[in-house]
């Protein structure tokens, strides 16, 4: 019951601040007192954040899964991405593409990682690339070119994941059975060199084991940060620090995974439901 009425403070403080472009103060009740902070603004940067999914038209060749960051700059086109599901690519690798977009058109090719070329083409659905508010989704091909994935190719799909920057509740179960929540904020940063963009923010517990915490930002792979669907936070609680490693559902706002509680009184593993809940 409690935490419902934290949930409708909530939506009663949005109903009567929601317009304007402003950033708002959040003020989460959680146990041992919420933090009381203005998150910063978004960091001003064209880029966005993209994730691709492709399907082999070489047999044995694996799906691979290509997350990180597109910007444009007039009919320039950059990207920085990390590839995952390949014996071939190190995900922890940047590779970084360069190329052009013509009315709708898009051409991208990589600059060479192992001896590998990747070269995208296809169409972006129109004004894809403007900025984060407007949705964007890439059909087409690639190739890929010399090193240990030479030939492979087949069609690609990519969606543009949409800004963070949101109120938030969760749920977290421990292993053991015991459930608490959290309530804060999150805002999403500029988009870091490799590709990922830093998550900052602030939550607090309705758990006398951790009390207001602060969203450490980071880049992948350390630190609070999305790449794509997946979306890592460190709380730094004070008494201890907890570790969330979890992937957006952009249809729903949720994002989904688990974690992991040290360094405190109350070291705990299990899973965890976010749901963000739009602060504009």
């Amino acid at each position: 019951m409690q935490y419902l009425a934290r949930m409708q403070c909530l939506l009663l403080v949005l109903a009567l601040f929601g317009c304007g472009g402003e950033n708002r103060t959040s003020n989460p009740t959680g146990g041992g007192g919420g933090p009381s902070t203005t998150p910063p603004p978004p960091v001003q940067n064209s880029a966005t954040n993209w994730q691709f999914s492709t399907t082999s038209a070489v047999s044995e060749m694996p799906a691979l899964t290509i997350s990180g960051s597109v910007g444009r700059s007039g009919s320039a086109i950059s990207a920085k991405f990390h590839v995952d599901g390949s014996n071939c690519f190190d995900p922890l690798s940047t590779v970084t593409l360069t190329g052009t977009l013509t009315n709708d058109d898009l051409s991208l090719t990589s600059n060479s990682v192992a001896g590998q070329v990747t070269t995208f083409t296809g169409r972006v659905t129109h004004d894809a690339l403007a900025g984060w508010s407007s949705p964007g989704q890439f059909t087409g091909t690639y190739t890929i070119s010399g090193g240990c994935a030479n030939g492979d190719q087949g069609s690609v799909t990519g969606i543009k994941l949409p800004f963070i920057n949101h109120l938030v509740t969760g749920t977290l179960m421990a292993s053991g059975g015991e459930t608490f929540h959290l309530e804060g904020d999150m805002t999403l940063q500029g988009a870091i060199s490799e590709g990922s963009f830093g998550i900052t923010g602030s939550v607090a517990f309705d758990t006398p084991c951790f009390g207001p915490s602060e969203i450490k930002s980071g880049v992948f792979p350390s630190g609070s940060y999305i790449l794509g669907t997946s979306v890592a936070l460190v709380f730094e609680t004070g008494n201890g620090t907890i570790a969330f490693l979890g992937t957006l559902d952009p249809d729903k706002s949720e994002i989904s995974g688990t974690y992991t509680a040290s360094g405190s009184t109350c070291d705990q593993t299990g899973t965890a439901l976010l749901v963000l809940v739009p602060n504009r």
